[in-house]
């Protein structure tokens, strides 16, 4: 099956390995990967903002540089909630548009639950001597249904334990522009995280949205937490030896 990878901005621009994890295990699932050049952003952030004339200049972009796959994975939920779920809401009341908008949502999928419910990838060859905890990130967890999916390939992942937060499921304050409108609250949102985070004892908090990691990264380097943070597609695809943590060397 032919597959375009949408990398997704904060993959291009801070950790490209996200991207080359995520074409590996696609190509070990038997996918013709293809990253298509024409890609720029989703329109996430106009669209939050409320600025729908931009967003669906945006979304008229992703239409034509995505046309012709079979399918359009994306490594973080976010994105590809915004492809599967907010592209058909954005196209409601343009009766030209809304068809492409919803061709596109049926063909869209974030990573691991491609991988997972797609693909019917049920493990991985990968090796990690790690103590993990895993946080749900609200797109991924609300708008697409990702939580067991990445628990149950890294159940595969040889040598790695999982243990998880009682908050895995809140809210890490990224929320995009939020922790922009919003710094105070989004602040106290990612200490309360980091501090969920260090008691469950864990080396390492995998997800997989880049931005949350970004955000609770930042925010255990800030306070000296021996924290390590990782795409949940750099693990699964064994590629922990080879780059260092989100945020550099703990």
């Amino acid at each position: 099956m032919r597959v375009a990878l949408f990398v997704t901005c904060l993959v291009d621009l801070f950790r490209p390995t996200v991207g080359f994890a995520a074409v590996k295990l696609l190509e070990d699932a038997g996918c013709e990967v293809e990253v298509p050049r024409r890609q720029t952003c989703c329109g996430q952030p106009a669209y939050n903002s409320g600025d729908r004339i931009e967003a669906k200049a945006i979304a008229l972009q992703v239409f034509d540089a995505f046309a012709g796959y079979n399918y359009v994975v994306a490594p973080s939920g976010s994105c590809a909630g915004m492809l599967r779920v907010h592209y058909p809401e954005l196209f409601a009341d343009d009766p030209e548009n809304l068809p492409r908008a919803r061709a596109l949502a049926e063909r869209s999928w974030e990573l691991i639950s491609f991988l997972a419910d797609v693909c019917r990838v049920k493990e991985v060859a990968a090796q990690w001597q790690c103590r993990v905890t895993y946080h749900d990130a609200c797109s991924g967890l609300r708008e697409l249904g990702v939580k067991l999916q990445p628990r149950r390939l890294l159940t595969s992942v040889s040598g790695l334990r999982l243990d998880e937060s009682p908050g895995a499921e809140v809210c890490c304050g990224f929320g995009g522009t939020f922790c922009v409108k919003y710094p105070e609250i989004s602040d106290k949102m990612v200490t309360d995280k980091a501090g969920d985070i260090a008691a469950t004892g864990a080396e390492a908090v995998l997800a997989g949205d880049l931005g949350c990691l970004l955000n609770i990264a930042g925010k255990l380097y800030r306070e000296g937490r021996r924290v390590e943070a990782r795409h949940v597609a750099e693990v699964l695809a064994g590629m922990t030896g080879d780059v260092p943590p989100i945020g550099g060397p703990r």
